[in-house]
């Protein structure tokens, strides 16, 4: 293990050394006039594949018209490279249950549409493989989100949230992203992957370096993600070892243990521990600020809501859809697969657009409003489908439902105030600031 570490930790610090006058995310603003009408552009030029549109928030009449024309749209020319969108909800679960022609593996390009480098091409985890190791890995960590971990973290989050909620100020601005949904996701992370609390914002910091490498708000150059690997390399290597020899029920206990994962290389272990710490994170995180955000801009929802503090458990699937945490997974298809009469070929790198399935009116009745009643409001694609949906969904919904249970009866109202920021990525659909004001 130690050669290993020593050889990874070389390989990391030669490439941030060589990354450090690439300055990858300034190439990637591509200008987007917010007055332009989508239907005015050729179809053959659309390339929803641009920072710019989600940082504005631009992107929702682009997909709509691929859903509409295109539903499998081909983009000859992108700072990615050509690709291909899939954009209605139906096409989207097609292609997610079918890995055999789809696949995930890190050596074919991993999951992430991006010209930075990406922890899913550079550094193996179970999303970026196909069976059978894919199935071999995921099968370690399950355990510590089944239903009986579950219960146990259900009253350790609700003492945490109780703490931050009772120490919101009232009659004044702050920033509820910083305040509530990085603290409380960073108290859970650390719980689930073992870490001390008192080392909790290395995993904030680690992630938004990590998921936000397009964003120039994060990182200025490819050398900050290698760099944070290698932190994270040193952190974890060590714990690692502790772990093995005085485990619990964290996530990396259960990794240190399993019988398909205990003797994993140090590149393995890192990738493994890059996926739980950014997939624990960002879903739950911006789906907080999301859902704050959502009943600011549907008042009569947030009403209803106040009149039938019950309706939160429907809300819950309601704000993960609507937020769509998650932008969009790539596959690479390893045969030719026709689609909607196009021919997507061996080789061929496709975008799955989540954000523009869970609008799609063919599968979700008035997909554009923020209903917290709905029928049926887990039928959305925020989890994924097929063998990568998400593991930690019910802890996500956990989460969302005790801190909502926590806030009513405290605070009736918490008005948005400003402007949310958005982060420039096409991966998460992250808020990054959202300033707030309780009346007093």
């Amino acid at each position: 293990m130690t050669e290993h570490s020593e050889d990874l930790q070389d390989h990391l610090h030669n490439r941030a050394q060589a990354s450090q006058q690439w300055k990858s995310s300034r190439r990637l603003r591509i200008p987007v006039d917010p007055d332009l009408d989508p239907g005015d552009i050729p179809l053959e030029s659309i390339n929803v594949a641009n920072p710019e549109l989600f940082r504005q928030q631009l992107q929702y009449p682009y997909f709509q018209r691929l859903r509409d024309e295109a539903p499998v749209h081909y983009c000859a020319e992108s700072q990615y490279g050509p690709y291909w969108s899939i954009t209605r909800f139906e096409d989207i679960m097609a292609v997610d249950k079918n890995h055999q022609v789809f696949s995930s593996s890190y050596e074919l390009g991993g999951v992430t549409i991006t010209s930075t480098p990406s922890s899913s091409n550079e550094i193996p985890n179970f999303i970026t493989m196909d069976p059978p190791d894919h199935s071999a890995q995921r099968k370690a960590v399950a355990p510590g989100l089944a239903p009986r971990r579950l219960a146990v973290l259900q009253e350790l989050i609700r003492e945490r949230v109780t703490d931050i909620v009772d120490n919101l100020p009232r009659g004044e601005t702050f920033d509820w992203v910083p305040r509530v949904s990085v603290e409380l996701t960073g108290r859970m992370l650390a719980t689930l992957l073992g870490v001390p609390q008192e080392d909790r914002h290395l995993l904030i910091q680690w992630s938004n370096a990590i998921s936000n490498a397009d964003d120039p708000a994060y990182a200025d150059s490819a050398a900050n993600f290698y760099q944070t690997l290698a932190e994270m390399t040193d952190y974890f290597s060590d714990l690692w070892q502790t772990r093995k020899a005085d485990p619990g029920e964290d996530l990396l206990s259960m990794l240190a243990l399993g019988p398909d994962t205990a003797e994993m290389d140090q590149k393995q272990l890192l990738g493994n521990m890059v996926l739980l710490m950014v997939g624990g994170n960002d879903t739950t995180r911006n789906s907080i600020s999301g859902g704050l955000l959502a009943l600011n801009q549907f008042p009569e929802a947030y009403e209803k809501l106040r009149r039938d503090p019950d309706l939160v458990a429907g809300m819950v699937p309601e704000i993960i859809r609507w937020q769509t945490p998650l932008i969009s997974m790539r596959r690479t298809a390893v045969a030719d697969f026709e689609m909607h009469n196009q021919l997507i070929r061996k080789g061929d790198m496709v975008i799955m657009w989540y954000l523009s399935g869970n609008r799609d009116p063919r599968a979700i009745e008035h997909p554009d409003q923020f209903i917290i009643d709905r029928a049926r409001p887990r039928e959305h694609l925020s989890f994924g489908y097929g063998i990568h949906r998400c593991l930690g969904n019910r802890l996500a919904e956990m989460q969302l439902r005790v801190l909502w249970e926590e806030l009513l009866p405290r605070y009736p109202k918490i008005e948005v105030v400003g402007e949310p920021v958005h982060a420039s990525s096409t991966v998460f659909h992250a808020i990054q600031s959202l300033p707030v004001n309780i009346p007093g």
